[in-house]
């Protein structure tokens, strides 16, 4: 019995444990078929979700994925002429494409060990990574291990962006698995290492990619990275600028132990996963990496802020014209429509930046950075002046000084490369390329491209041709306009080879006068002007480089390279090419030559700018130079001195220095023993003399300007122009000069004469029918008609037109005395020392006095000397006794009653009344002989 109740509690029991079992199974099955249900749900739903974050996402093709992760920022790189490395575009971050072969090895394996372990293994993405992530996010946890693979890293800096949101995570492993299953591994690894952030490098500026970092933080190539320095740089990616080991103005950190215990956490990862040994590990914690930091380089903005100021602003523009081509888009149109052209520019700029190109430029180093010396120890600029203008800050006024400014330019005269240029003194006080910007008048420079040469092409002038230098008054609708000469005189008929030579301003005005109406300004526009305004058409200062705006110096020397061209204009380029990153060609510059003047107008205005240099106001230049060229040039002075010029060409290049205050103001006229004008001639010579030593080939070729057909040698007379004449000849006033054929002397010569003259206070006049012949001399004599054939009517001292030369001494022009219609008042004469003395008449028509002289009182008076005006007012009586006296006689013949009698023989009445008559002898004058009539007949006047 008892063993039953034991079988049936057991069996009880087994039924009970059965059940419970079974319940428990059900139970368990239950809740894992709900933990499915659930994880099917949530799975569900994070799909749907998923779905719902990316359904709006268009899938990226092949073509596009290549694009974006290839389409990385890089820095273009800038030439100089010959591929000589410039350096970088200005940026706010720079960036070296590199392939994966160029790079360490220890850079891969440092960066896989350090951001993506499976990198080799995965397909994109690592969902435990996801879901730890996920779980550190839900949770809120302070561990953060990040979940991203570099596939994902490139997806998000080169496809997405930066933004912190689940949309962009899901779309980020969406084509983080789609660019895995179209690129091989090493091109995911290679674009990753071009485009990844690597902080600052030893200047200071931001970096990216590993070709930059190398450079910018050790001062190596990617490839040359040793294990150290690759685990160092490998580790800077995490947080760029935490471990930077550079300030934003490149100075090395005081404390660098975050970035070494990244080094060293980078190296333990890369020991874990079996990439380097215990020894390499130990070794590469023993390297001094703050030792092998890079020093400081730099930029070429820092060291050339005006070149490449002026590459990247001449690129942009280059580069906006190429865009807008491309959209269909001419010039023309671009200029006409300012909000277009900045569309543009802002499209170039931005690639510029960011894409890599290279710059290849005209602009050779050395000349360059000759010249750049020569201004910065030149000594002769002139003292500061001060200026008083408002502070920005504090609105009180401040004085400020303001040195004097330079700007040269440097050209070659066939192809138009800007060999060089001098932007100005100091970049961080004026930002202004006084070379290329500043616009300024150019004084007399601007005689030989808007008058001579305009005028020579024209057939109104050549270098012989006569112009007169007299004053000059042309009426204007704002009064009265007169040029003056820098001398502030005039120098009578001169060539127009003599007039550029001394850069005379009023024969360059009136040549221009002439020619103004065929609208001359056009060859200026030819010639690149670009600044001409309508006002500067009609004005007649602009013969002397009165332009409203002014021009600048390239545009200016570019100008003088025309002549140097025999009359072509090639227009000065300093880009040469622009070469994206893949190797095609987006720019090279084509010039495009334009016809201005033909090669006999354009030689010849060389020859005549030779004689600047020879003679002219140009003629210290020679003593400057330490080498000898075919120099043809033209100095030039803005008014009121404000502005100092010199530009010359010879057979190779064209170089032009300005000097001036950017405030205008007059140059100093003296400065250490120096004039304004040869200040300017030395430094123009010192910066050429710079650039011989580096070209001497260029800067002073063995080969002169080459004469053109059409061009003779003639001779002219200089008082016409005209063919000379036999008396023109007899007066010595035969020159010889070169001339177009086509415009040579055709007349001859009429307007010279012979005759007589007097000369009356140096100036000299025909003599009349009744001029006494004892005061009158034979000579050559011009003819007033050639007046009016020079324009020059209104002159009435003709004499003013007599050059101070030697070969005028003879020629005189047959103008009229006047002649007051009576007689010459007496005179009033003095013994002085044994001679007989008198002032000159103060009646401008007297030609001449007489001395008349008796043996004694009462005796009859003969002529004993015949004085002409301008002549010594004397006559010595040491060893003559007698009595004397002296009368004036004018240009009609009408002389003079007698002056006062002086008499040698007896002092006590030397001297009597000679308002007295003496009508007992005939032969003395009396009162009554102011009819106009000489005194009665003596032996002598008979």
């Amino acid at each position: 019995m008892e063993q039953e109740k034991q079988t049936f509690s057991l069996q009880k029991t087994l039924r009970y444990l059965r059940i419970t079992y079974e319940i428990g199974w059900n139970l368990f099955l239950i809740f894992i078929i709900l933990l499915i249900c659930a994880i099917c749900f949530a799975f569900g739903v994070g799909a749907g979700y998923f779905a719902s974050l990316v359904k709006d996402m268009p899938i990226p093709s092949y073509k596009e994925m290549k694009q974006d992760i290839y389409n990385y920022e890089e820095t273009t790189h800038i030439y100089f002429a010959n591929r000589v490395y410039l350096g970088s575009f200005r940026t706010d971050l720079e960036r070296e494409e590199v392939h994966l072969q160029d790079v360490s090895p220890y850079v891969i394996k440092a960066i896989i060990a350090t951001e993506d372990e499976y990198f080799y293994e995965h397909r994109g993405v690592v969902p435990k990574a996801i879901i730890r992530a996920l779980f550190q996010e839900a949770t809120n946890s302070s561990t953060r291990t990040g979940g991203s693979t570099l596939t994902q890293q490139l997806v998000k800096n080169q496809i997405l962006t930066n933004e912190v949101s689940f949309e962009r995570k899901a779309k980020e492993i969406l084509i983080a698995l789609r660019l895995e299953k179209f690129f091989r591994k090493d091109e995911i690894l290679e674009a990753y290492l071009n485009v990844v952030p690597f902080g600052r490098n030893s200047s200071g500026r931001n970096i990216a990619g590993i070709q930059a970092a190398a450079q910018g933080v050790f001062g190596v190539d990617a490839k040359d990275l040793n294990l150290a320095q690759a685990a160092f740089l490998a580790g800077l990616p995490q947080s760029p600028f935490g471990y930077t080991p550079f300030t934003s103005d490149g100075k090395v950190k005081d404390d660098l132990s975050p970035a070494l215990n990244r080094m060293k956490t980078v190296l333990n990862r890369m020991k874990r996963a079996g990439y380097i040994s215990d020894k390499q590990y130990e070794e590469a914690l023993q390297y001094n990496v703050a030792e092998h930091f890079a020093p400081p380089k730099p930029s070429p903005f820092e060291k050339y802020p005006w070149l490449t100021m002026e590459i990247e602003q001449r690129a942009k523009e280059i580069l906006a014209d190429v865009l807008a081509k491309k959209d269909g888009y001419e010039k023309k149109q671009l200029l006409e429509n300012t909000s277009l052209y900045h569309k543009y520019l802002a499209r170039a700029e931005k690639q510029l930046r960011q894409n890599g190109y290279e710059i290849y430029t005209t602009i050779d180093k050395d000349i360059y950075d000759h010249m750049q010396a020569v201004v910065a120890k030149y000594p002769y600029f002139g003292n500061d002046i001060i200026k008083y203008v408002k502070d920005e800050k504090t609105g009180k006024t401040i004085a400020k000084a303001e040195p004097v400014e330079v700007g040269a330019m440097l050209i070659e005269n066939k192809t138009g490369r800007i060999i060089s240029f001098v932007g100005g003194r100091d970049y961080h006080r004026q930002q202004l390329n006084h070379a290329t910007q500043a616009y300024r008048s150019n004084g007399s420079t601007m005689k030989p491209l808007l008058v001579y040469a305009p005028a020579m092409e024209m057939g109104v002038i050549q270098p012989g041709s006569v112009i007169p230098d007299v004053e000059l008054y042309v009426k204007t609708a704002s009064g009265t306009y007169s040029p003056k000469n820098a001398d502030r005189q005039t120098h009578g008929l001169v060539s127009a080879r003599r007039a550029l030579q001394y850069s005379y301003n009023i024969p360059a005005v009136r040549t221009y006068m002439k020619i103004i109406n065929q609208h001359p300004i056009t060859y200026l526009e030819k010639m690149g002007f670009t600044s001409l305004t309508k006002t500067d058409a009609t004005n007649l200062s602009m013969a002397l480089g009165a332009l409203t705006k002014g021009v600048t110096v390239e545009e200016n020397v570019n100008a003088y390279a025309t002549f140097g061209n025999y009359g072509t204009f090639v227009d000065a380029y300093l880009i040469e090419k622009i070469v994206s990153k893949d190797g095609q060609v987006v720019y090279e510059h084509k010039s495009n030559p334009v016809p201005v003047f033909s090669p006999q107008t354009s030689y010849l205005t060389i020859d005549m700018m030779r004689d600047v240099i020879r003679q002219g106001t140009a003629a210290s230049l020679p003593y400057y130079l330490k080498f000898q060229a075919d120099w043809a040039g033209k100095t030039g002075t803005g008014q009121d001195n404000k502005d100092a010029w010199f530009v010359a060409t010879n057979p190779n290049v064209t170089f032009g220095v300005w000097m001036g205050y950017d405030t205008p103001a007059p140059l100093q006229l003296k400065y250490k023993g120096l004039s304004y004008s040869k200040r300017n001639l030395l430094l123009w010579a010192q910066l050429m003399n710079a650039a011989y030593d580096v070209k001497p080939d260029l800067i002073a070729p063995k080969k002169r300007f080459n004469m053109p057909g059409g061009i003779v040698r003639r001779a002219y007379c200089t008082i016409s122009g005209l063919v000379p004449s036999g008396l023109c000849a007899k007066a010595g006033l035969v020159s010889y000069d070169l001339y177009n054929t086509k415009f040579t002397p055709k007349n001859g010569e009429t307007y010279l004469t012979e005759g007589i003259f007097v000369e009356v206070n140096g100036k000299r006049y025909a003599a009349l029918d009744t001029t006494p012949r004892e005061f009158t001399t034979r000579g050559v004599m011009l003819d007033e008609r050639l007046l009016s054939q020079l324009g020059i009517s209104h002159v009435r001292d003709v004499t003013k037109l007599l050059p101070k030369s030697g070969q005028w001494a003879t020629t005189l022009f047959a103008g009229q005395l006047p002649e007051n219609g009576k007689n010459p008042s007496p005179l009033t004469i003095h013994l002085i020392n044994g001679a007989i003395r008198w002032s000159s008449h103060y009646e401008n028509d007297v030609i001449g006095y007489r001395v008349y002289r008796s043996e004694r009182e009462g005796a009859p008076f003969r002529i004993v000397a015949t004085i002409k005006a301008g002549q010594p007012l004397s006559f010595s009586i040491r060893s003559a006794s007698g009595v004397y006296y002296v009368t004036a006689v004018d240009i009609a013949g009408k002389e003079s009653s007698r002056s006062n009698i002086i008499q040698l023989s007896e002092p006590k009445s030397s001297t009597s009344n000679p308002s007295k008559p003496e009508s007992s002898s005939p032969t003395k004058p009396s009162e009554e002989t102011n009819s106009g009539n000489a005194p009665p007949p003596t032996e002598s006047s008979q």
